[in-house]
């Protein structure tokens, strides 16, 4: 037989409880508190009630002389009986200094001893005390007559318990009602805010919300993509451990609290993350990452935040940059492989035609010319990374109906480039600047492109021109913006090319600027320091005569169709 478990009660089930318990304490406890002050005030104005009647009693002149009557009962007994009506109590009693009665309520009880303690009084005292008597347990006041410095006899006036209990009663009931009504009042209030508590927790208990912040945290900081959560304000509320890296904030203190619009980022990312419509797989660019953006509304019957989540594709973006170089090579060789094999149908033919020495004649050409080419670029730029990447994009732009030429300031020799110039970065820019320049030129009535890569001061420059129609003046910095672009937008977008330039030259500390060409066009120039390199101050100057004369005989250009 299966026993069943209790299920645990909801953790506003339990505050209910709790508050509930809590407010009947209180309720209860005040009630007790002024019962019994209540009663000790009672009881300490029956005190100085009976006191004051049995001090008039004493004071009067009538009392007095009826006590040196021969018969004092028959003047004092209807006197005590109208003070007693007039005045509230329930008895005043007159007796001689022995504690003979003269005065009852009761008429058999006159002529007998008084009971209760008359010591002080006889000895000229005043003074209360709570006693049982023939009316039962009363608060009494007793006080000596005086006549010149004789006490010759002695009031006693009093209000039973009884009574006194009575006038409590009236009062405990009002308090009963005011408490039941503070106690109803707190019970429906503590139901409403705990319904309202019930709602925001889903009817969780204690231990499921500690267990859920637990997974919470866990799952926050083991994510590696960064999450963000705004408030309906646009202030970060939470950010883990993925997105502060993403984003390059120190530590989560810095950025908790504060408005998306003050942390530093980008214009567009920021334009992204204070967006009130949802966005979905954008591309932003920061100082140094390519991140795509996430970003999704947090609703309840109104609007309570954002939810972001952050990607880093920047060694994805890379390799994207890499494939499609990979693809223009692949096409670029397949045009080759196309153009060689005319070629070599044109050297089969002479020789089937028994022209033997124009067949070799023509074959030795295209070996010399290939190789003189290839030797011009190498020789020009010696770096092989930069070397191979002019090479595929001559090839690309001769596809393309573009020529690729590098100009005659163009030389770096092998080894010239620090580490502190990855790679990467150098393919990065070079080659979004020459397929964006290609992009440009392409469809002109000269279609071309000139690359001038050469060391100065300290610093590489990398210079970038085309034939095309050129950048506005007033676009000279969202040119560099993600998403710029004045081309229609092809299958996998336009406009990152650039950005991404821009951001690795930023990474590199350098400097990016564009500006009119000589012959028309745009002119992109790039200015990465070389650090402690020291060289020639101006391209051109300083150089061994031999390079200068294999430089004037070759012309350092690349034709277009040829690699």
């Amino acid at each position: 037989m299966r026993i069943p478990v209790p299920t645990p009660r909801s953790l506003a089930t339990q505050l209910f409880a709790m508050q509930a318990v809590l407010i009947a304490v209180l309720v209860a406890g005040y009630a007790l508190f002024t019962y019994v002050s209540d009663r000790s005030q009672a009881e300490d104005s029956a005190r100085r009630q009976a006191m004051a009647v049995a001090r008039s009693v004493a004071d009067a002149p009538s009392v007095r002389e009826a006590m040196g009557t021969a018969d004092p009962s028959a003047e004092l007994q209807p006197y005590a009986l109208r003070v007693m009506r007039d005045a509230d109590v329930d008895f005043v009693t007159i007796m001689n200094p022995k504690g003979i009665r003269w005065t009852h309520p009761s008429q058999d009880e006159i002529g007998k001893p008084f009971r209760g303690n008359i010591a002080p009084a006889v000895a000229g005292g005043s003074f209360t005390e709570t006693y049982t008597g023939t009316l039962g347990p009363s608060v009494r006041a007793v006080t000596p007559v005086w006549s010149g410095d004789d006490v010759i006899g002695l009031v006693s006036a009093g209000i039973r318990v009884e009574e006194i209990s009575k006038r409590v009663s009236g009062q405990l009931t009002a308090l009963l009602g005011v408490a039941g009504g503070a106690l109803a009042l707190g019970a429906v209030g503590t139901y409403v805010i705990n319904a309202r508590l019930r709602r925001h927790t889903h009817g969780m208990n204690a231990a499921e919300l500690s267990r859920m912040h637990d997974y919470h945290q866990a799952a926050l900081h083991a994510v590696r993509e960064g999450l963000l959560m705004l408030d309906g304000q646009y202030r970060v509320a939470l950010i883990n451990d993925g997105g502060r890296e993403l984003l390059g904030v120190s530590s989560e203190d810095e950025v908790i609290g504060r408005s998306v619009a003050e942390l530093g980022l980008p214009a567009p990312l920021t334009g992204a993350l204070l967006a009130s419509e949802p966005r979905v797989d954008e591309v932003h660019l920061t100082a140094d990452r390519v991140l795509v953006v996430n970003t999704s509304p947090v609703s309840g019957g109104e609007r309570r935040g954002t939810v972001v989540t952050l990607r880093d594709v920047t060694e994805l973006q890379s390799l994207m940059g890499e494939l499609d170089s990979e693809r223009g090579f692949t096409q670029a060789l397949r045009s080759q492989a196309h153009e060689a094999a005319n070629r070599l149908h044109t050297v089969v033919s002479l020789i089937e035609l028994g022209r033997v020495e124009q067949a070799v004649d023509f074959a030795t050409a295209e070996l010399e010319l290939a190789q003189t080419l290839t030797d011009q670029v190498v020789a020009a730029v010696g770096e092989p990374v930069l070397a191979a990447l002019l090479l595929g994009k001559t090839a690309q732009a001769n596809e393309r109906g573009v020529e690729l030429v590098v100009s005659e300031d163009s030389r770096l020799d092998d080894g010239l480039l620090p580490p502190s110039l990855p790679s990467r970065d150098l393919v990065t820019i070079l080659g979004n600047l020459i397929d964006n320049a290609v992009d440009a030129a392409q469809g002109s009535v000269r279609a071309r492109v000139t690359v001038t890569a050469y060391a100065e001061a300290g610093a590489l420059v990398l210079r970038v021109s085309d034939t095309g129609l050129g950048v506005d003046p007033a676009h000279a910095e969202t040119v560099f913006q993600r998403g710029f672009s004045t081309k229609p937008a092809g299958p996998g977008g336009r406009g990152l090319g650039l950005a991404l330039v821009r951001q690795a030259v930023t990474r590199c500390e350098g400097t990016l600027s564009v500006a009119e060409a000589d012959g028309g066009g745009a002119q992109f120039e790039v200015r990465l320091p070389l650090g402690t390199w020291e060289g020639p101050a101006e391209p051109g100057h300083d150089r061994e005569p031999a390079v200068e004369a294999e430089r004037a005989v070759s012309g350092r250009t690349v034709p277009g169709g040829h690699a």
